[in-house]
């Protein structure tokens, strides 16, 4: 009887499978190693664009998928809403390179289920893929009390700016014009022509009621000023 207790063996542990969207395969091999040193997680797939990861998520029903908000064909966050839309119930990571303070409460609110950035520790990013696969919700602690605070404001200068408006996007141009970009400068970081940026710029005016581009300059910058200050 006890030899038969030694000879027994215990169950492989079935590992949680990730699935990885960024279109830096640099940085989607650095992730696979960090990724599989954890005993119970495995990479089952990785992608560059929204079409090719929409074909592997399909195909490998992971656990748990990680996205970059900017992708070169698209961004992450539309992904994200088709995956939703699809019914797929597989909770997404949002991991950029983005100031989370600017994106995070987009992310979560196209559906995403955390959100770390890129300059974050190893182990953050680990402790961020196990919450959310307990069905938790992970922001750093800094987000989850600067969230915790605009959810109390009756009417802070964040909902008077109109900000909150804006698609992501145009958020990113907005925050970008804010920074002294030129349309062109814009055009080229976000990889999109001068036109499809001035259309953005339209968009952006007629949703905060600005009547021209001096107008929308000096919305932008006392914008990034408050954010920057609000998370300094």
């Amino acid at each position: 009887m006890a030899s038969e207790k030694k000879k027994a063996k215990k169950a492989p542990v079935k590992k949680k499978q990730v699935y990885l969207v960024d279109d830096h395969p640099i940085v989607r091999q650095g992730l696979i190693k960090l990724i599989e040193q954890e005993q119970e997680l495995e990479v089952c797939g990785e992608a560059g664009s929204v079409p090719e990861a929409l074909g592997g998520i399909r195909e490998k029903s992971p656990d748990v998928i990680l996205v970059d908000i900017s992708l070169e064909d698209s961004n992450g966050l539309e992904l994200i809403k088709t995956i939703d839309d699809l019914g797929l119930q597989i909770p997404t990571l949002v991991l950029s390179m983005h100031d989370e303070s600017l994106y995070a409460e987009h992310a979560l609110r196209a559906g995403a289920s955390g959100y770390v950035m890129k300059q974050a520790a190893s182990n953050t990013l680990i402790q961020a893929i196990e919450k959310v696969l307990d069905g938790e919700i992970y922001v750093s602690k800094t987000m989850s009390s600067q969230m915790l605070k605009m959810a109390f404001r009756n009417s802070g200068e964040e909902q008077r700016s109109g900000a909150e408006t804006l698609s992501l996007r145009e958020l990113e141009v907005f925050d970008l014009i804010g920074r002294g970009n030129s349309t062109r400068e814009i055009a080229e970081q976000l990889h999109l022509s001068v036109k499809t940026i001035e259309t953005y710029r339209a968009h952006i005016k007629e949703k905060l009621h600005l009547r021209n581009g001096t107008e929308l300059m000096q919305r932008a910058i006392h914008w990034v000023g408050n954010e920057s200050s609000r998370i300094a």
